[in-house]
């Protein structure tokens, strides 16, 4: 992976992305506050129609960057999942104009887990709400670390 940049933001909205070829969770986030919160699970039904889900959300957030989850091996080293992300990202750059930003997104599954653990969500609401839990750890990721890699303009 490249070296870790800072957060390029003080201020402005940010949304977050968990991928997955089923759902994609979803969180929003603020810079300047470094507050994150999961916004919503899209369920992959078509590449057109889960675009056309985040034009509206892009739409109504006006999001200053976007940041993708990027997985890989506790090792460091790419996935399968790793390329699919990387595919994401680059077309929500190239459909939206919008800097993306990758974070390592390793331990987020797990922060994720936890997280409704401790709130107690449980059984299918769990389900439902799990992957944008993880898109909220990942933007959470990017304002606290700034361990977010190079981005796409």
């Amino acid at each position: 992976m490249p070296e870790s940049i800072p957060s390029p933001l003080k201020r402005g909205t940010v949304l977050g992305f968990d991928f997955g070829s089923a759902r994609i969770g979803v969180a929003v986030g603020e810079a300047e506050l470094a507050s994150v919160h999961p916004l919503e699970t899209i369920t992959v039904i078509s590449t057109e129609q889960y675009f056309s889900r985040i034009k509206t959300l892009i739409n109504e957030w006006r999001p200053q960057v976007l940041v993708v989850g990027l997985p890989t091996h506790a090792d460091g080293e790419d996935d399968e999942a790793t390329a699919l992300c990387r595919r994401f990202g680059n077309r929500l750059h190239g459909r939206f104009n919008l800097p993306v930003y990758w974070v390592d997104e390793r331990w987020t599954s797990v922060v994720a887990e936890s997280l409704l653990n401790e709130a107690l969500v449980f059984g299918k609401k769990r389900k439902q709400i799990l992957d944008q839990v993880a898109a909220q750890a990942i933007l959470a990721t990017f304002f606290s670390t700034g361990a977010c890699m190079v981005k796409l303009d």
